[in-house]
Protein backbone atom coordinates (compact mmCIF):
# COMPACT_ATOMS: atom_id res chain seq x y z
CA UNK A 1 0.00 0.00 0.00
CA UNK A 2 1.56 3.52 -1.17
CA UNK A 3 0.43 5.52 1.07
CA UNK A 4 2.01 3.26 4.36
CA UNK A 5 5.11 3.09 2.67
CA UNK A 6 5.31 6.95 2.28
CA UNK A 7 4.35 7.09 6.07
CA UNK A 8 7.19 4.19 6.67
CA UNK A 9 9.24 6.42 4.78
CA UNK A 10 8.91 9.27 6.60
CA UNK A 11 9.78 7.40 9.62
CA UNK A 12 12.81 6.48 8.41
CA UNK A 13 13.48 10.02 7.37
CA UNK A 14 13.06 11.51 10.61
CA UNK A 15 15.08 8.66 12.85
CA UNK A 16 18.17 9.15 10.17
CA UNK A 17 17.76 13.03 10.36
CA UNK A 18 17.46 12.99 14.04
CA UNK A 19 13.67 14.48 14.18
CA UNK A 20 11.44 11.82 15.22
CA UNK A 21 9.48 12.62 18.64
CA UNK A 22 6.98 10.02 18.58
CA UNK A 23 3.82 8.26 17.15
CA UNK A 24 0.38 7.85 18.30
CA UNK A 25 -2.54 5.62 17.14
CA UNK A 26 -5.94 6.42 18.59
CA UNK A 27 -9.48 5.75 17.96
CA UNK A 28 -9.82 1.83 18.34
CA UNK A 29 -12.12 0.23 15.94
CA UNK A 30 -13.44 -2.23 18.57
CA UNK A 31 -13.54 -0.36 22.04
CA UNK A 32 -14.62 -3.18 24.24
CA UNK A 33 -11.59 -5.04 23.87
CA UNK A 34 -9.93 -1.90 26.60
CA UNK A 35 -6.88 -0.70 24.37
CA UNK A 36 -7.80 2.56 24.10
CA UNK A 37 -3.93 4.10 22.56
CA UNK A 38 -0.49 3.54 21.68
CA UNK A 39 2.61 5.30 21.67
CA UNK A 40 5.67 4.97 19.97
CA UNK A 41 8.88 6.40 21.01
CA UNK A 42 12.91 6.06 20.37
CA UNK A 43 15.21 4.21 22.91
CA UNK A 44 18.63 2.95 23.22
CA UNK A 45 18.67 -0.38 24.93
CA UNK A 46 22.34 -1.53 25.44
CA UNK A 47 23.73 0.69 22.58
CA UNK A 48 20.80 -0.67 19.83
CA UNK A 49 18.09 1.67 19.13
CA UNK A 50 14.62 0.08 19.31
CA UNK A 51 10.96 1.24 18.99
CA UNK A 52 9.32 0.80 22.39
CA UNK A 53 5.23 0.25 21.96
CA UNK A 54 3.56 1.37 25.22
CA UNK A 55 -0.15 -0.15 25.15
CA UNK A 56 -2.26 2.18 26.92
CA UNK A 57 -5.01 -0.52 28.15
CA UNK A 58 -8.19 0.52 30.57
CA UNK A 59 -7.02 -1.16 33.97
CA UNK A 60 -3.06 -0.92 33.05
CA UNK A 61 0.01 -0.41 30.55
CA UNK A 62 1.95 -2.90 28.56
CA UNK A 63 5.72 -1.81 27.31
CA UNK A 64 7.38 -3.93 24.57
CA UNK A 65 10.46 -3.08 22.53
CA UNK A 66 11.25 -4.17 19.01
CA UNK A 67 13.92 -3.72 16.33
CA UNK A 68 12.57 -0.86 13.54
CA UNK A 69 11.85 -3.72 11.00
CA UNK A 70 9.07 -5.75 13.33
CA UNK A 71 8.06 -1.87 14.72
CA UNK A 72 7.00 -1.34 11.30
CA UNK A 73 5.55 -4.85 10.52
CA UNK A 74 3.48 -4.25 14.13
CA UNK A 75 2.43 -0.42 13.03
CA UNK A 76 0.84 -1.50 9.82
CA UNK A 77 -1.33 -4.34 11.65
CA UNK A 78 -2.32 -2.08 14.18
CA UNK A 79 -3.00 0.69 11.62
CA UNK A 80 -5.30 -1.75 9.26
CA UNK A 81 -7.22 -4.24 12.43
CA UNK A 82 -6.98 -1.92 15.34
CA UNK A 83 -6.74 1.84 15.26
CA UNK A 84 -8.33 4.27 12.43
CA UNK A 85 -5.57 7.36 13.31
CA UNK A 86 -2.63 7.59 13.90
CA UNK A 87 0.02 10.82 14.01
CA UNK A 88 3.82 10.54 13.65
CA UNK A 89 5.74 13.66 15.26
CA UNK A 90 8.41 15.06 13.93
CA UNK A 91 10.07 18.30 14.67
CA UNK A 92 9.81 19.09 11.05
CA UNK A 93 6.33 18.36 10.75
CA UNK A 94 3.65 16.34 12.29
CA UNK A 95 2.10 13.40 9.61
CA UNK A 96 -1.74 12.30 10.29
CA UNK A 97 -2.75 8.85 9.07
CA UNK A 98 -6.73 8.38 8.58
CA UNK A 99 -7.76 4.65 7.81
CA UNK A 100 -11.23 3.74 6.70
CA UNK A 101 -13.05 1.42 7.12
CA UNK A 102 -12.63 0.30 3.86
CA UNK A 103 -8.92 0.45 5.02
CA UNK A 104 -8.00 2.62 2.50
CA UNK A 105 -4.98 4.79 4.31
CA UNK A 106 -4.91 8.75 3.66
CA UNK A 107 -1.68 10.60 4.90
CA UNK A 108 -2.03 14.69 5.56
CA UNK A 109 1.33 16.98 6.74
CA UNK A 110 0.43 19.73 9.28
CA UNK A 111 2.85 22.05 11.27
CA UNK A 112 4.67 20.49 13.58
CA UNK A 113 3.50 20.24 17.59
CA UNK A 114 7.21 19.73 18.98
CA UNK A 115 10.10 21.74 19.13
CA UNK A 116 12.21 18.94 21.21
CA UNK A 117 12.47 15.37 21.15
CA UNK A 118 11.86 13.34 23.96
CA UNK A 119 14.54 11.31 25.93
CA UNK A 120 15.74 8.01 24.79
CA UNK A 121 16.50 6.43 27.89
CA UNK A 122 14.15 3.74 28.92
CA UNK A 123 12.41 5.22 31.98
CA UNK A 124 9.00 5.01 31.77
CA UNK A 125 6.77 7.71 30.23
CA UNK A 126 6.27 10.72 32.58
CA UNK A 127 2.30 10.40 33.06
CA UNK A 128 2.89 6.75 35.06
CA UNK A 129 5.01 7.88 38.20
CA UNK A 130 3.87 5.26 40.02
CA UNK A 131 4.47 1.94 37.26
CA UNK A 132 5.77 -1.28 38.01
CA UNK A 133 6.70 -0.61 41.81
CA UNK A 134 7.34 -3.25 44.31
CA UNK A 135 5.41 -1.86 47.12
CA UNK A 136 2.43 -1.64 44.50
CA UNK A 137 2.34 -5.47 44.95
CA UNK A 138 2.97 -5.34 48.18
CA UNK A 139 -0.28 -2.88 48.89
CA UNK A 140 -2.17 -5.74 46.63
CA UNK A 141 -2.40 -2.88 43.65
CA UNK A 142 -0.86 -4.85 41.03
CA UNK A 143 -0.12 -8.86 40.52
CA UNK A 144 3.30 -10.40 40.16
CA UNK A 145 4.01 -9.41 36.76
CA UNK A 146 3.02 -5.34 37.52
CA UNK A 147 -0.39 -5.58 35.95
CA UNK A 148 -2.63 -3.64 38.02
CA UNK A 149 -6.12 -5.46 39.44
CA UNK A 150 -9.00 -4.55 37.89
CA UNK A 151 -10.74 -3.30 40.49
CA UNK A 152 -7.78 -1.14 41.94
CA UNK A 153 -7.68 0.93 38.46
CA UNK A 154 -9.36 3.90 40.48
CA UNK A 155 -6.61 3.55 43.30
CA UNK A 156 -3.84 3.28 40.83
CA UNK A 157 -5.12 6.76 38.73
CA UNK A 158 -5.74 8.52 42.24
CA UNK A 159 -1.96 7.18 42.75
CA UNK A 160 -0.09 8.77 39.66
CA UNK A 161 -2.74 12.08 40.15
CA UNK A 162 -2.00 12.58 43.47
CA UNK A 163 2.02 12.34 42.06
CA UNK A 164 1.69 14.88 39.21
CA UNK A 165 0.44 17.54 41.89
CA UNK A 166 3.15 16.69 44.43
CA UNK A 167 5.36 16.97 41.64
CA UNK A 168 4.49 20.90 40.87
CA UNK A 169 3.13 21.73 44.56
CA UNK A 170 7.17 20.57 45.42
CA UNK A 171 8.67 22.52 42.66
CA UNK A 172 6.69 25.75 43.44
CA UNK A 173 8.43 26.28 47.11
CA UNK A 174 11.70 26.14 48.74
CA UNK A 175 12.55 23.01 50.78
CA UNK A 176 15.75 21.86 52.90
CA UNK A 177 18.20 19.37 51.69
CA UNK A 178 16.51 17.25 53.81
CA UNK A 179 12.93 16.69 53.94
CA UNK A 180 10.89 15.81 56.93
CA UNK A 181 6.89 15.12 55.66
CA UNK A 182 3.93 14.12 58.25
CA UNK A 183 1.07 12.23 56.95
CA UNK A 184 -1.37 12.70 58.74
CA UNK A 185 -4.46 10.15 58.65
CA UNK A 186 -2.46 7.66 56.71
CA UNK A 187 -5.13 4.91 56.60
CA UNK A 188 -3.55 2.65 54.73
CA UNK A 189 -0.54 3.94 52.72
CA UNK A 190 -1.42 3.88 49.25
CA UNK A 191 -0.01 7.51 48.79
CA UNK A 192 2.23 7.29 51.83
CA UNK A 193 3.92 4.79 49.70
CA UNK A 194 3.71 6.25 46.41
CA UNK A 195 5.39 9.85 47.60
CA UNK A 196 8.08 8.02 49.36
CA UNK A 197 9.16 6.02 46.68
CA UNK A 198 8.69 9.19 44.07
CA UNK A 199 10.82 11.51 46.25
CA UNK A 200 13.54 9.11 47.47
CA UNK A 201 13.90 7.03 44.09
CA UNK A 202 12.90 8.57 41.18
CA UNK A 203 14.00 12.06 42.63
CA UNK A 204 16.75 10.93 44.44
CA UNK A 205 16.01 13.01 47.14
CA UNK A 206 16.72 12.70 50.69
CA UNK A 207 13.26 12.58 52.40
CA UNK A 208 11.81 10.88 56.00
CA UNK A 209 8.13 10.31 56.16
CA UNK A 210 6.17 9.58 59.11
CA UNK A 211 2.50 8.27 58.48
CA UNK A 212 0.56 8.86 61.49
CA UNK A 213 -2.67 6.43 61.77
CA UNK A 214 -4.88 5.80 64.95
CA UNK A 215 -5.57 1.95 63.52
CA UNK A 216 -3.41 -0.21 65.09
CA UNK A 217 -3.71 -2.82 62.79
CA UNK A 218 -2.69 -0.89 59.70
CA UNK A 219 0.29 0.90 61.45
CA UNK A 220 1.61 -3.20 61.18
CA UNK A 221 0.15 -4.00 58.20
CA UNK A 222 1.94 -0.64 56.79
CA UNK A 223 5.12 -1.03 58.54
CA UNK A 224 5.33 -4.72 57.14
CA UNK A 225 5.02 -3.42 54.00
CA UNK A 226 7.87 -0.90 54.86
CA UNK A 227 9.90 -3.96 55.58
CA UNK A 228 9.41 -6.00 52.53
CA UNK A 229 10.36 -2.83 50.68
CA UNK A 230 13.36 -1.85 52.53
CA UNK A 231 12.20 1.60 52.65
CA UNK A 232 14.41 2.52 55.88
CA UNK A 233 12.87 6.36 56.10
CA UNK A 234 9.61 5.57 56.01
CA UNK A 235 7.72 4.62 59.23
CA UNK A 236 4.33 4.54 60.62
CA UNK A 237 2.88 5.47 64.14
CA UNK A 238 -0.27 4.89 66.18
CA UNK A 239 -1.39 7.88 68.12
CA UNK A 240 -3.86 10.53 67.70
CA UNK A 241 -2.93 13.56 65.32
CA UNK A 242 -3.14 15.99 68.09
CA UNK A 243 -0.60 14.12 70.03
CA UNK A 244 2.27 14.13 67.13
CA UNK A 245 5.02 16.45 68.94
CA UNK A 246 7.20 16.54 66.42
CA UNK A 247 8.04 20.41 65.41
CA UNK A 248 10.08 19.98 62.46
CA UNK A 249 7.70 19.17 59.49
CA UNK A 250 8.09 20.92 56.21
CA UNK A 251 5.10 19.15 54.57
CA UNK A 252 1.99 18.36 56.13
CA UNK A 253 0.11 16.44 54.36
CA UNK A 254 -3.67 14.78 55.64
CA UNK A 255 -5.94 13.38 53.05
CA UNK A 256 -9.52 12.40 54.04
CA UNK A 257 -8.80 13.26 57.71
CA UNK A 258 -12.47 13.46 59.44
CA UNK A 259 -14.26 16.55 59.95
CA UNK A 260 -11.83 18.32 62.41
CA UNK A 261 -9.01 15.77 62.20
CA UNK A 262 -7.71 17.99 59.32
CA UNK A 263 -7.93 21.28 61.63
CA UNK A 264 -5.71 19.25 63.92
CA UNK A 265 -3.40 18.36 61.08
CA UNK A 266 -3.26 21.46 59.43
CA UNK A 267 -2.50 23.40 62.73
CA UNK A 268 0.17 21.28 63.56
CA UNK A 269 1.62 22.49 59.57
CA UNK A 270 1.21 25.88 60.73
CA UNK A 271 2.77 25.51 64.32
CA UNK A 272 5.84 23.59 62.75
CA UNK A 273 6.10 26.70 59.85
CA UNK A 274 5.54 24.10 57.88
CA UNK A 275 6.85 24.63 53.70
CA UNK A 276 3.90 23.03 52.70
CA UNK A 277 0.28 22.26 53.98
CA UNK A 278 -1.69 19.74 51.80
CA UNK A 279 -5.32 19.05 52.59
CA UNK A 280 -7.60 17.02 51.08
CA UNK A 281 -10.71 17.78 53.58
CA UNK A 282 -13.96 15.22 54.41
CA UNK A 283 -16.56 14.82 56.72
CA UNK A 284 -17.48 18.69 57.35
CA UNK A 285 -19.60 18.54 60.66
CA UNK A 286 -18.15 20.80 63.16
CA UNK A 287 -20.13 23.66 62.07
CA UNK A 288 -22.84 22.45 60.22
CA UNK A 289 -23.50 20.49 63.81
CA UNK A 290 -22.77 23.81 65.39
CA UNK A 291 -25.80 25.31 63.53
CA UNK A 292 -28.71 22.44 63.76
CA UNK A 293 -31.99 24.21 64.50
CA UNK A 294 -30.76 27.56 63.42
CA UNK A 295 -32.32 29.34 60.63
CA UNK A 296 -30.52 30.59 57.71
CA UNK A 297 -32.09 33.47 55.51
CA UNK A 298 -30.20 32.49 52.14
CA UNK A 299 -32.55 30.53 50.02
CA UNK A 300 -29.55 28.58 49.21
CA UNK A 301 -29.67 26.59 52.75
CA UNK A 302 -33.75 25.98 52.40
CA UNK A 303 -32.35 22.38 51.00
CA UNK A 304 -30.28 19.73 53.22
CA UNK A 305 -28.63 19.21 50.29
CA UNK A 306 -27.49 22.35 49.53
CA UNK A 307 -27.25 22.74 53.17
CA UNK A 308 -24.50 20.43 52.90
CA UNK A 309 -22.25 21.49 50.46
CA UNK A 310 -22.34 25.24 51.58
CA UNK A 311 -21.27 24.44 54.91
CA UNK A 312 -18.56 22.59 53.21
CA UNK A 313 -17.39 24.83 51.92
CA UNK A 314 -17.45 27.71 54.08
CA UNK A 315 -15.66 25.28 56.54
CA UNK A 316 -12.73 24.85 54.03
CA UNK A 317 -12.79 28.78 53.05
CA UNK A 318 -11.88 29.70 57.17
CA UNK A 319 -9.41 27.05 57.08
CA UNK A 320 -8.02 28.48 53.50
CA UNK A 321 -7.72 32.27 55.47
CA UNK A 322 -6.67 30.85 58.59
CA UNK A 323 -3.82 29.30 56.28
CA UNK A 324 -3.44 32.86 54.58
CA UNK A 325 -3.14 34.75 58.15
CA UNK A 326 -0.51 32.86 58.81
CA UNK A 327 1.56 33.62 55.69
CA UNK A 328 0.80 30.91 53.18
CA UNK A 329 -0.39 31.03 49.96
CA UNK A 330 -3.55 28.65 49.50
CA UNK A 331 -5.27 27.25 46.48
CA UNK A 332 -8.29 24.79 46.18
CA UNK A 333 -8.77 22.83 43.41
CA UNK A 334 -10.52 19.44 42.16
CA UNK A 335 -8.36 16.00 43.35
CA UNK A 336 -9.75 12.64 43.07
CA UNK A 337 -11.59 10.92 45.73
CA UNK A 338 -10.85 7.98 47.72
CA UNK A 339 -13.19 4.99 48.27
CA UNK A 340 -14.70 6.40 51.12
CA UNK A 341 -15.93 9.70 49.97
CA UNK A 342 -17.17 11.59 47.41
CA UNK A 343 -15.29 14.59 48.18
CA UNK A 344 -12.94 15.49 46.05
CA UNK A 345 -11.24 18.93 46.96
CA UNK A 346 -7.96 19.83 47.55
CA UNK A 347 -6.75 23.12 49.97
CA UNK A 348 -2.72 23.70 49.75
CA UNK A 349 -0.81 26.22 51.61
CA UNK A 350 2.31 27.49 50.39
CA UNK A 351 4.39 29.27 52.92
CA UNK A 352 5.41 32.60 51.73
CA UNK A 353 7.92 35.13 53.32
CA UNK A 354 5.17 38.10 52.40
CA UNK A 355 3.88 39.88 55.14
CA UNK A 356 0.09 38.63 55.80
CA UNK A 357 -2.69 41.04 56.16
CA UNK A 358 -3.74 40.06 59.17
CA UNK A 359 -6.68 42.33 60.30
CA UNK A 360 -7.96 42.39 56.87
CA UNK A 361 -8.05 38.33 56.92
CA UNK A 362 -9.79 38.35 60.11
CA UNK A 363 -12.15 40.26 59.07
CA UNK A 364 -13.17 38.41 56.20
CA UNK A 365 -13.06 35.72 58.63
CA UNK A 366 -15.59 37.50 61.36
CA UNK A 367 -18.03 38.38 58.29
CA UNK A 368 -18.37 34.71 57.06
CA UNK A 369 -18.99 33.76 60.50
CA UNK A 370 -21.68 36.17 61.13
CA UNK A 371 -23.40 35.88 57.51
CA UNK A 372 -24.32 32.27 58.90
CA UNK A 373 -24.33 32.78 62.39
CA UNK A 374 -21.09 30.62 63.29
CA UNK A 375 -19.90 30.74 66.88
CA UNK A 376 -16.33 29.18 65.97
CA UNK A 377 -14.22 27.44 63.69
CA UNK A 378 -12.38 24.34 65.44
CA UNK A 379 -9.18 25.64 63.63
CA UNK A 380 -9.25 29.07 65.37
CA UNK A 381 -9.22 27.25 68.77
CA UNK A 382 -6.49 24.76 67.92
CA UNK A 383 -3.87 27.74 67.04
CA UNK A 384 -4.51 29.62 69.89
CA UNK A 385 -4.06 26.62 72.09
Amino acid sequence: MEELKSLFQEIYNSIAKDTFVKITLSKPIRKNEGLRNVYIRLVNLQGKQKLQFTYRNKTNDVVKNFSKDEAFEHLEEMLLQTFRLGVLFTLSDDIQVFVSKKKLVTLKKVAPSFTNKLPDSHDRPKEKRAANKDYLYHLGITDKEGNVIPKMSDKYRQINKYLEIIENLINGVKLPKKIQIVDMGSGKGYLTFALYDYLKNDRQKEVSITGIELRDGLVKYCNDVVSKCGFEDLHFESKFIQDYDNKKIDILIALHACDTATDDAIAKGIVANANLVICAPCCHKQVRQQLKGIEQESPLLKYGIFKERQFEMITDTIRALILEKHQYNTKVFEFISNEHTRKNVMLVGSKTNKKAEVAKVEQKIEMLKNQYQIDFHYLEKQIKM
